[in-house]
């Protein structure tokens, strides 16, 4: 969507569409800076769509002594659930306890306990996890969400899907989040709020001419060409974070990205109640057991090395084997590669740390700026769903050293479009949904809150019937709920829609999915030629 003339400069151009990009472009613009972003796919089209979609702590990143990274991390969670209640909620995570669980072996705690207590050959005791779970309850000053309990798992809801050698657990807070779609929400703030949110548009170069930086960029659906000019630029390009310095802007940067691919596997819905499994390995890994889409399970992540942003990132036949292995030692029954219904892979761009593996890695953010030479870059390395905000507040100090800021922070505790409801009330708003459209099914009236939260009423429009909501394409998804995510959400294709706006590609057939991307394609050819 075009917003600003190209030939005036704008205060800020922001490379990448991801949440870090579009986190950034909404906190400027709210500050009164013009800004353009430009996103060479669709929104979240890489990473940002590809998390474990946790608003969460970092419970092991206490191992690593990443204390402000997780205090940070926990204190967002609540200002984020509150702005947001549609798209992210509480959820209750179950840790079983057995006395096989280590450590990873590259941990400063792995490591200073092992000089101060080799006796226990890698072990976490159980005392060290409850020490955890206590800073984990105590270091984010915590108000909404409830702190830490240990249940019995013997003849329980939480026990009853685990195998029989785990007796106890322990319970704590963390939340959910809808991650594409936490990124399509802050675009379109942005938006309202005066920026020029370019979709399918890649910058192919970018000079600095004086105090001004030339960016060059090609819209990939067309092939038209364009110039802007603006005063600073910021590279959120994610994992392209580094061929952006050196490709396309030149910069003779000595800071890397380490790629990191993490793998997730969807089975059918595995257990019947709605708390989360975070499973430890002997191999001292970690992985999480998720509710998902109502009738499904979330398994995942894995780490790995990936070592080329340009090779799309796929959840491997050894990535899957390794978390159904996994899963496998906890779950009373086995699952197997045939109850996968879908994988997907992202690929996380971390600050190179020079960490001995994948895991150690940090997750925490680093800002560069560049202002030698003339007009100034910011360049954002790493970062997490869950401090988004944060490190958009933290960038726009970097850029305030370079471009005067009059208003301040100002985003914390302002809901994105459709969160203008309490923690809690979503179902209330789920009552009143069905209760003003009668023909809402349960599912369909759950989805659509989830998806749009008070502006649900809004998607619907006037409708007395379904059949008033035009072409059916299967799963609740109708024509106007398609128009909409096309005028009001940047959506161009049918995988925007099904993999990235909604995750309903999970139960609509390819056949359905061809025949929504057709009509899709036959609308923007009109819409096109009207103008």
């Amino acid at each position: 969507m075009q917003g600003n003339d190209s030939t005036h400069p704008v205060d800020l151009f922001v490379i990448g569409g991801g949440i870090n990009g579009c986190g950034i472009a909404r906190d400027a613009a709210g500050r009164g800076f013009s800004v353009t972003l430009a996103e060479m796919s669709d929104l979240a089209s890489a990473t940002s769509s590809s998390s474990t979609k946790l608003f969460h702590g970092g419970l092991r990143y206490l191992e690593y002594f990443e204390f402000r990274l997780v205090r940070e991390a926990l204190i967002e969670r609540e200002i984020l659930l509150r702005a947001m209640p549609h798209i992210s909620w509480p959820m209750r995570f179950v840790l079983p306890y057995h006395k096989d669980m280590r450590f990873e072996s590259e941990t400063p705690t792995s490591k200073l306990l092992s000089v101060v207590m080799p006796w226990m050959k890698g072990r976490r005791p159980a005392w060290l996890i409850r020490l955890g779970l206590f800073l984990y309850d105590h270091l984010g000053g915590r108000k909404i969400l409830p702190g830490t309990e240990t249940i019995g798992l013997t003849g329980t809801p939480e026990g009853a899907p685990l195998q029989e050698r785990f007796a106890k657990a322990y319970e704590y807070s963390d939340c959910w989040v809808e991650d594409s779609r936490l990124v399509i929400l802050n675009a379109r703030d942005a938006e309202a709020r005066g920026a020029a949110i370019l979709t399918r548009t890649k910058v192919t170069h970018a000079t600095r001419e004086g105090d001004l930086w030339r960016v060059e960029t090609k819209d990939m659906e067309h092939g038209r060409t364009a110039t802007h000019y603006a005063k600073m630029l910021v590279n959120a390009g994610g994992p392209w974070v580094g061929d952006v310095i050196h490709d396309k802007i030149d910069l003779p940067s000595k800071e890397g990205v380490r790629l990191v691919r993490g793998s997730h596997i969807v089975t059918r819905k595995l257990y019947d109640h709605d708390k989360c499994y975070f499973f430890q390995g002997t191999d001292g890994r970690i992985i999480f057991a998720i509710p998902y889409e109502t009738d499904f399970t979330l398994i995942g992540t894995t780490d790995a090395e990936h070592s080329d942003p340009s090779r799309k990132p796929t959840c491997t036949d050894e990535e899957r084997d390794y978390l159904i292995a996994f899963a496998n030692k906890y779950f009373k029954a086995p699952i197997s590669a045939e109850d996968v219904v879908w994988s997907y892979s992202g690929v996380r761009p971390l600050y190179d740390d020079g960490a001995s593996s994948a895991t150690a890695a940090t997750r925490d953010y680093t800002l560069k700026v560049d202002a030698e030479g003339g007009a100034p870059v910011l360049n954002i390395f790493g970062g997490k769903i869950t401090t988004y905000r944060r490190l958009a507040e933290s960038a726009l100090e970097k850029i305030s050293e370079h471009l005067p800021d009059t208003k301040g922070q100002w985003t914390a505790g302002v809901p994105l479009a459709g969160g203008d409801f309490p923690v809690g009330g979503f179902d209330r708003l789920v009552s009143e949904l069905r209760a003003q459209f009668g023909f809402l099914t349960p599912f369909w009236a759950r989805r659509l809150v989830r998806a749009y939260g008070t502006e649900a009423r809004d998607v619907l429009g006037d409708a007395k019937s379904a059949e008033a909501l035009g072409r059916d394409f299967g799963a609740t998804l109708t024509e106007t709920e398609v128009t909409w995510l096309m005028e009001r959400e940047y959506a161009r294709t049918a995988e925007d829609i099904v993999w990235r706006r909604s995750k309903l590609g999970l139960r609509l057939d390819e056949t359905q999915i061809h025949d929504l991307d057709d009509w899709m394609k036959t609308r923007r050819a009109g819409s096109a030629a009207a103008e």
